[in-house]
């Protein structure tokens, strides 16, 4: 290549006097790049791996160059990656960048759309709830109205999925999309126009009075907005009298420690040690409760089951330790480690275990991952047949992994928080029968809905709802024909036995239409065996 500089290259006896030089340079280079080539996530800098030789990229190179038949190696490239970080432990992963907003929003608690819940049945959008609040809500959008068109083009019969639907009603704040709704059976289309905005993603889905002094709040979740909806919920009930709490993590996965540690607070008196973690580059960090709670005397009971997991362990193990309150249910799933999420140059993400938390007597709950992820993940259908999940006495205690809560009572680490007051699990969904017969309700009731709105919407709230709507005879029967219509196999003699239980979920299915989430909780409670424990342990 040519240049046009006027450098000269003066040489001595054959030997490059700007060499000395010249290295000296690529020295400072290289010391320069090594300062800079860090990733700095939340606060903290985490080094790049040296720069050196790379036997993936070398290997991937002979596949992209010689291989027989042509591959994607950036799919190479990632499945290796996420066997490379399976290898370390099972919650360590990688995010491709196409999944990165999506796997984020329920963490930060909001997405920007247009603010429906929706299912798709026979080839058509139905509005499931319009999220309270949000834009579609505003404008006059029913639970039960079908969308037929979007931006004037035909989304009904046309075999849509629900990706598709997402990427037409999904947006950025501020934009425009319309919307041609079908409302109540008939024919005549109802056009709107939504300006899309961020769209809450509520993290409680339910708090209210049990009865006049005991208070109930449901968490499916740990985000960004969990202390603020929780704390919001606590004042609430607070003003209609609560003297007793039962706080619901069932099913609930986790998420952000924080939001736990914070929670957790509010129940606790004084400067306790809520939860400390410690990992291999992480110094011992411990989270203190700081603040006068909005909840710190009352009777309390947390609600924990096979599916609560991580940050709803942390929760139940400082109310535990602490003896703060009573964990009813089951044992919980066994997940003690902690990670941390850090961008990556082209988008994707890595979720990477950093430390292991502790709860205030010293115990780590993580279930052991020395078989494997597909083990690991196995292991909570194995407790349906093991009968750990019907029978208290079927769960392994280890005396090596005793401890002691603060009144001296008798715990253990290793494999979940396991609960004070046990609970077997409802056996009536293995019933073959029942199972069936109960799966269409929810598609049913997205349906028939519309039908029988003027009917719920005459009860002023959800109390009145509960005590007078009745699920005749008539409708019941009108399921059982759609039911059969979609496939049901089983024999409406057969059902008799369950025919209470079955009206009982039509009604909270109609609840939730009408009430939301809240609505089918509350609607619930009779046949909920771990809430009815609860109330008579409290």
């Amino acid at each position: 290549m040519e240049s046009n500089s006027s450098e000269k290259v003066v040489k001595s006896k054959g030997v490059n006097v700007w060499k000395p030089m010249i290295y000296a340079l690529v020295l400072v280079i290289g010391i320069l790049l090594g300062l800079m080539l860090t990733s700095i996530n939340n606060g903290k800098k985490v080094p790049f791996a040296q720069v050196g030789y790379d036997k993936i990229d070398d290997i991937l190179t002979f596949v992209r160059l010689k291989y027989v038949d042509t591959v994607n190696t950036e799919a190479l490239y990632e499945t290796a990656i996420q066997d490379m970080l399976s290898s370390l432990d099972p919650h360590s992963n990688y995010i491709p960048a196409s999944d990165l907003a999506r796997e984020n929003e329920s963490l930060e608690g909001n997405f920007e759309g247009v603010g429906i819940e929706f299912h798709i049945m026979d080839d058509t959008i139905i509005v499931v709830s319009p999220i309270s609040g949000g834009p579609s809500e505003e404008v006059g959008i029913k639970a039960g109205d079908r969308i037929v068109f979007i931006n004037d083009t035909t989304v009904a019969g046309i075999k849509i999925k629900n990706e598709d639907v997402l990427k037409k009603l999904r947006g950025a704040k501020g934009t425009k999309v319309k919307v041609g709704i079908v409302r109540n059976g008939g024919g005549k289309v109802y056009n709107y126009t939504i300006i899309r905005n961020k769209i809450p993603l509520y993290s409680v889905d339910a708090a209210f009075m049990l009865n006049d002094e005991t208070g109930y709040i449901r968490i499916n979740r740990f985000s960004a907005t969990t202390y603020e909806e929780f704390t919001k919920g606590i004042r609430k009930l607070n003003e209609q009298g609560l003297k007793k709490l039962i706080v619901d993590v069932r099913q609930n996965g986790g998420g952000y420690l924080n939001a736990a540690a914070e929670i957790a607070d509010e129940l606790l008196t004084g400067e306790k040690l809520i939860v400390y973690t410690k990992g291999n580059a992480y110094k011992r960090q411990d989270y203190v409760g700081a603040r006068d709670g909005l909840f710190e005397k009352g009777a309390l009971t947390i609600l924990v089951d096979q599916g609560s997991a991580s940050a709803s362990e942390i929760l139940a193990g400082a109310i535990q330790d602490w003896d703060r309150g009573t964990i009813v249910g089951r044992s919980t799933f066994g997940k003690g480690l902690v990670q941390e999420q850090y961008r990556l140059g082209d988008g994707s993400a890595l979720r990477l275990t950093v430390a292991r938390y502790y709860t205030p007597s010293g115990r780590c709950i993580q279930k052991s991952y020395d078989k494997g992820k597909e083990a690991y993940n196995e292991a909570i259908y194995k407790r349906y047949e093991d009968g750990s999940l019907l029978h208290e006495d079927s769960v392994n205690k280890a005396d090596s992994l005793i401890f002691k809560t603060a009144k001296g009572r008798v715990v253990y680490g290793g494999g979940g928080i396991r609960p004070d007051v046990f609970v077997p699990f409802d056996s009536t969904i293995f019933n073959v029968a029942y199972a069936e017969a109960s799966s269409f309700i929810a598609e049913f009731t997205y349906k028939y809905y519309p039908q029988h709105q003027p009917e719920v919407e005459k009860f002023k709230d959800l109390k009145s709802f509960a005590q007078h709507f009745v699920v005749s005879d008539e409708l019941y029967n009108n399921y059982l024909a759609f039911a059969k219509q979609q496939g049901m196999k089983a024999d409406s003699s057969k059902l008799l036995v369950y025919q209470s239980k079955i009206k009982s979920r039509i009604k909270a299915f109609f609840g939730r239409q009408r009430w939301q989430n809240e609505g089918y909780i509350y609607l619930q409670q009779a046949e909920d065996l771990d809430l009815k424990r609860a109330l008579e342990k409290i």
